[in-house]
C-alpha cells in the first residue's frame, strides 16, 4: 500500500474524544513491548509517527493514527505490565474496553503476540474475548527478525495452539526491522475492509 499521509491525529480517553471522520479503524491490541508503536511506523512507513519506548506502559490513551484520508490506525494501551499500579490497570481497561464494545467504526483487530514466546495467560484471555465477539482479527507475530527462518513456521504453530486459535483466522510473521511482513498485512487489511478476508496461506 503507498501512503501518501500519515498523522496522529487525536490521542483520546474516551467516546468524546473519538474522531468524528468515520474512518473505519484498524486496531493494534497486545501486551507492553510487543511492537504496537513500530508495526505503526512501519506500516506507515514512518520512523517517527508513532512514539517507541523501551519502558513498557508508557502508552497511555487511545491514539489514532490517520492515514490516506481513508483509515485509522488505533494503537491501544498494552496490557500485562505488571509494575503499573492495579488502579491504572484498572482505569484503563475500562476504557479500552469500553471503545472495543462500543466502537461502530471498529473493522478489524491485530492482536500482537512476541513470535519468540509463547502466549502468556493474558494473552490467551484477549484470544478468547475476541473470538467471541464478532470482530475481524488477525494475529501478529512480531520480531520475526530476532527468530531464524527456519523457526518461525514452528513459532506461529505454537501460538495457534497456545491460543487455540480458531482456523480461519490468519497468523502472519512481521518484522518491523526489516519489513517483512508488512505487504502480506496491508493485504489483509485491505481484503477486510473490502468485505472479504484473504486465506490464511497454510500460516
Amino acid at each position: 500500500m503507498k501512503i501518501i499521509s500519515a498523522k496522529c491525529a487525536i490521542s483520546a480517553v474516551g467516546p468524546k474524544q473519538y474522531p468524528k471522520t468515520g474512518y473505519p479503524e484498524i486496531v493494534m491490541a497486545g501486551r507492553s513491548n510487543v511492537g504496537k508503536s513500530s508495526l505503526i511506523n512501519s506500516l506507515c512507513a514512518r520512523r517517527a509517527l508513532a512514539r517507541t519506548s523501551a519502558q513498557p506502559g508508557k502508552t497511555q490513551t487511545i491514539n489514532f493514527f490517520e492515514v490516506n484520508h481513508q483509515l485509522y490506525l488505533v494503537d491501544l494501551p498494552g496490557y500485562g505490565y505488571a509494575a503499573t499500579s492495579k488502579a491504572q490497570q484498572k482505569a484503563w481497561s475500562e476504557f479500552i474496553l469500553h471503545y472495543l464494545q462500543n466502537g461502530d467504526k471498529l473493522a478489524l483487530i491485530l492482536h500482537l503476540i512476541d513470535l519468540r514466546h509463547e502466549p502468556m495467560q493474558n494473552d490467551k484471555e484477549a484470544s478468547l474475548w475476541l473470538t467471541r465477539r464478532d470482530i475481524p482479527y488477525i494475529i501478529v507475530g512480531t520480531k520475526a527478525d530476532k527468530v531464524s527462518r527456519g523457526r518461525r513456521q514452528a513459532h506461529i504453530a505454537a501460538i495457534r495452539k497456545g491460543l487455540n486459535l480458531p482456523s480461519e483466522v490468519p497468523a502472519l510473521v512481521y518484522s518491523s526491522e526489516t519489513g517483512e511482513g508488512r505487504d502480506e498485512l496491508w493485504r489483509q487489511i485491505r481484503s477486510v475492509l473490502a468485505g472479504k478476508r484473504e486465506p490464511d496461506k497454510g500460516m
